[in-house]
């Protein structure tokens, strides 16, 4: 009996891709059919997997997908229940000037729309569409505070109803930490 789970285990490794282009390519051929416009597409996958954006995330309690999906970015310390795949640095600016840099990096982002921006909390969240298939991918962000006049930045980015993002996730976080921060440095420079 164990052997042929080990056996099967190979094959589902393969399979799992194989069936997120499955259902990209069904999903494509479906707005295809019907003649949507680029933004069509966007019903296509609504319906298909329900709302585009994933909603909020409590970072200090996050418990992270079991496909590979998603991508963090998060202080040491700070998400006590998941493991970060980037960490990101402490930078000297206050986290309200944090917080602009980030939507600022968010807002160069072709196909980023701010979602939702807590009024209490220096948390937002992002959908942001990738390539041609305009797949949507939800981006958690919060501002942490280090000292005075010092912060940083958790982010959480995950793909909704694909199988594997292919790394894509991932690469952005690290292109957007990349960008916020060479922009707080270029404004904590005298």
């Amino acid at each position: 009996m164990a052997k042929a789970r080990l056996r099967r285990t190979p094959t589902l490794r393969r399979l799992v891709p194989a069936l997120g282009l499955a259902v990209l390519a069904a999903g494509f051929g479906l707005a295809v059919v019907r003649g949507e416009e680029p933004g069509g597409i966007d019903e296509v996958w609504a319906l298909l997997f329900g709302p585009p954006d994933l909603g909020p995330v409590d970072f200090p309690t996050l418990t992270r997908s079991r496909w590979p999906v998603d991508a963090l970015a998060c202080p040491a310390g700070h998400c006590r229940t998941a493991q970060a795949d980037l960490v990101p640095p402490v930078l000297a600016v206050p986290g309200a000037r944090l917080r602009a840099i980030v939507a600022a990096v968010a807002a160069e982002t072709p196909g980023t729309d701010l979602v939702f921006q807590a009024r209490w909390a220096e948390e937002d969240r992002y959908l942001v569409r990738t390539g041609p298939l305009r797949l949507p991918d939800t981006v958690n962000v919060a501002i942490v505070g280090a000292g005075e006049g010092r912060s940083t930045v958790a982010l959480y980015a995950r793909s909704q109803g694909v199988l594997t993002d292919f790394g894509h996730n991932r690469a952005r976080l690290a292109r957007w930490l990349a960008r916020i921060e060479d922009l707080a440095r270029a404004e904590a420079r005298p």
